[in-house]
């Protein structure tokens, strides 16, 4: 899969677009959520709704629209056809639903996640939770912000509290005692349970310091979230080496990973 598209700069218009966008697939989500619906297991034995398939439609038909000739890659597609090859330049990166478990559990903690990645970094994001009706946006260039009942805000990293770290970790997947570890030697005030890519919004709005990842995630789970935050001035890092975590690689798993903000 090759991209022709010019990497034309990223821009505060496009972002808004790619924001309503998100927003009327969280919609439709929601209109789901409200029903019975029904659940499968995919080939890896994860779940899947009808609410991921309907909203990866709505957002793939509104990215071919918005940003003609930039290629996507999606969760459900690969899950239905195969691993693409992605773009060397730059290309879209989909999860209509992030936290199919949380959204089967209804505790709100679900996300739309759309992200831009451009030679191996994600420029550009959006997370949407619709239940919890807040959404995240950041770019390069642009900074980040939060929006909750039509309120838009700023948001960065904080400086970690004399207290000690708030460290976030996942509500549905989780290694205590591999957590235990990395945190060995760090003083930590706090634990957050969270889901999805909320994890690394929580970071970028200066609400928690670190998401250490020692488990199994998928470029299309945190490419948004990452946008976010490295937008609110954070990062995201490989736990193996400390090098900056990119996109675009084989198959499309992370390595176990870290984001945080201003840590030392």
């Amino acid at each position: 899969m090759n991209s022709s598209q010019p990497l034309e700069p990223v821009s505060a218009a496009g972002l808004d677009a790619l924001a309503r966008l998100v927003r009327d697939a969280g919609a439709l989500i929601m209109d789901i959520y409200a029903t019975d619906f029904a659940v499968r297991g995919k080939e890896d034995a994860s779940p899947v709704t009808e609410a991921d398939e309907k909203a990866e439609a709505l957002l793939l038909k509104g990215l071919a629209r918005l940003f003609p000739g930039i290629p996507v890659v999606a969760e459900e597609a690969v899950a239905a056809g195969g691993v693409p090859e992605a773009a060397e330049d730059q290309f879209w990166l989909v999860d209509p639903l992030d936290g199919t478990k949380e959204f089967i559990s209804r505790n709100g903690e679900f996300t739309v996640n759309v992200a831009l990645v451009r030679l191996g970094q994600p420029v550009l994001g959006v997370v949407y939770a619709p239940a919890l009706e807040t959404l995240y946006a950041g770019a390069q260039g642009l900074g980040a912000w939060a929006e909750r009942g039509g309120q838009r805000q700023p948001i960065q990293v904080r400086t970690v509290p004399q207290a000690g770290l708030t460290v976030v970790g996942s509500r549905s997947h989780g290694d205590a005692d591999a957590m235990n570890a990395f945190l060995a030697g760090r003083t930590v005030a706090e634990f957050r349970g969270a889901g999805s890519s909320l994890k690394l919004c929580l970071v970028a709005a200066g609400e928690a310091d670190l998401y250490p990842r020692l488990g199994r995630t998928m470029e299309w789970d945190i490419a948004a979230g990452h946008a976010v935050l490295a937008a609110a001035g954070g990062s995201v890092s490989r736990v193996d080496s400390g090098a900056p975590l990119t996109y675009g690689k084989p198959g499309f798993e992370n390595p176990h990973f870290v984001a945080a903000g201003m840590v030392g």
